[in-house]
């Protein structure tokens, strides 16, 4: 009671709790002391980095990032995942800071859901880009490091954003963030093609993402494949960033061998065909472990 005396601090009021955060002036820092100042003083200066990219194609969008989360030169976590499901028709990549991104797309998933009780239906994935952007546009300057692709499928079809913490929104076709990001984006400018089939996605996800990996410290681990379908998003695999890297330097006729040793050897349903073509066994996720309940898609 003495120091809060001296300092004339009173306690905010917590008895009428809210759901929703605090404005970007209301949280309790000591009298006399701006956060912005504070942080970039005493904050502490921490190299991370990542790989995520995203693009749009006929068959809807593609969602890749490795898995390597770093702090420093500590590599705290080798695998993370840094695509975050929303709902069923609507996932996202994270860059930045891991509890910045966990902390607002749990706040982005309670406000869509929110809005689908109210009005019915959820927003669109442009409404879903423009409320995050909004939101996190009040906290610019309190070092909040989030960069994320908003990946997904509404009644105009597939859809892909970029959102950053300072309140940035952009629509496009192809988007990599992260320190990764250069050399993802010069395998993603030579092979992308609107018009690609699946599984030239699915290759040319997995080959920018491997590369990546290779000359970034920072990234690395596995490869993360998502895929957002008109009937909503699929988790097509998880890859070693290495195996795959180290398949994409086999020379074409050794690929073409392996290809066709891996097509002898499979000659059970058809379930099985379609994991050779896509060079591993495709994992799915259960509905109840990470995606919302279908019935917010219907209300």
């Amino acid at each position: 009671m003495a120091l809060q005396d001296v300092c004339k601090w009173q306690a905010p009021d917590t008895l009428g709790l809210s759901p929703h955060l605090p404005q970007a002036g209301g949280w309790a820092v000591p009298q006399g002391c701006d956060p912005q100042t504070f942080l970039q003083t005493h904050g502490p200066r921490l190299a991370h980095g990542t790989t995520t990219l995203a693009f749009r194609f006929r068959h809807g969008v593609i969602a890749a990032a490795d898995t390597r989360s770093s702090c420093g030169n500590y590599v705290a976590c080798p695998a993370s995942c840094k695509v975050i499901p929303v709902h069923q028709h609507l996932l996202g990549t994270t860059s930045g800071t891991s509890a910045d991104c966990a902390t607002w797309y749990r706040v982005l998933q309670r406000e869509l859901r929110l809005r689908a009780l109210r009005e019915g239906q959820l927003p669109s994935v442009a409404g879903a880009a423009k409320l995050l952007s909004s939101m996190m546009s009040r906290y610019r300057g309190l070092d909040l490091c989030v960069a994320t692709a908003l990946c997904g499928w509404d009644h105009s079809g597939p859809a892909l954003f970029y959102v950053y913490s300072d309140g940035t929104r952009l629509q496009g076709d192809i988007f990599s963030v992260g320190s990764g990001s250069p050399y993802a984006y010069g395998v993603l400018d030579r092979g992308y093609r609107y018009d690609m089939t699946t599984q030239e996605a699915y290759a040319l996800a997995r080959c920018a993402v491997a590369h990546a990996t290779h000359r970034d410290a920072y990234s690395g681990g596995s490869v993360d494949l998502f895929h957002v379908r008109e009937s909503g998003w699929e988790y097509v695999s998880r890859n070693d960033a290495w195996v795959l890297y180290s398949e994409l330097r086999k020379p074409p006729e050794l690929q073409k061998q392996d290809e066709e040793e891996a097509s002898q050897a499979c000659s059970g349903p058809a379930t099985a065909q379609r994991a050779v073509e896509d060079g591993e066994a495709s994992v799915r996720l259960v509905p109840g472990d990470s995606r919302l309940s279908a019935e917010t898609e219907t209300l």
